[in-house]
């Protein structure tokens, strides 16, 4: 087995991107494998028959299937910046929790519109834009991060499919008035020089299997 940590990724997966964020800020070394979706190899399927990303495992054959579990492992190994303690526990994981489930099904819905032909692409953002990111708009009015003054884990946990939404129609999310403060919050979070060390594409390791 490899004395490092083995993380299989996706580069443009939001999950796998926070957990990337995580461990890069820990600063643990990990060997990566970039997985291609259509082609999973073989010890990604036998680590985690799920089949999905990120997973990391670990040297001594623990194996983290969850990207948050990733995280929260990863910087209880080494916090810089306090991540894990710029707000309450219960607060971050309440707010990553309504984004990985309300939010998340709607950011698909909305991102592969033609899929969900029964709303249009336009409903489907204004229920995201009022259920879930109106409320982070009205935190980020007070404040530069989402549960503090300083970058959380909340904030690296979400920045990755805010990142996405935004992305969906780049020109209308720069342009509505209704999220000024959410779009300040993602382009300072784009900035961080960890964002773009996480987004690098990486050099090509065949995963093994």
């Amino acid at each position: 087995m490899s004395p490092l940590p083995l993380l299989f990724s996706y580069r443009r997966c939001p999950y796998a991107i926070r957990a990337r964020l995580a461990l890069w800020q820990a600063g643990v070394t990990v060997q990566l494998h970039e997985v291609s979706l259509r082609d999973k190899p073989v010890e990604l399927l036998r680590l985690s028959p799920k089949g999905t990303v990120p997973v990391l495992c670990l040297p001594d054959g623990t194996v983290l299937e969850q990207s948050l579990d990733i995280m929260r492992w990863a910087l209880a190994q080494h916090d810089p910046e306090g991540w894990l303690q710029a707000a309450s526990m219960d607060e971050m994981l309440a707010l990553i929790a309504r984004n990985d489930g309300p939010f998340k099904q709607l950011l698909d819905r909305y991102k592969y519109a033609e899929r969900h032909p029964e709303r249009s692409a336009a409903d489907w953002c204004d229920e995201a834009v009022r259920t879930h990111l109106a409320d982070l708009e009205t935190r980020l009015h007070s404040q530069p991060w989402l549960c503090s003054t300083r970058c959380s884990l909340a904030d690296m946990a979400l920045l990755p499919f805010v990142r996405q939404f935004a992305q969906v129609d780049r020109v209308w999310f720069d342009a509505t008035p209704a999220l000024p403060a959410l779009r300040a919050w993602l382009q300072r979070g784009l900035a961080l020089p960890l964002f773009a060390t996480v987004m690098a594409k990486p050099a090509h390791h065949p995963a093994p299997g």
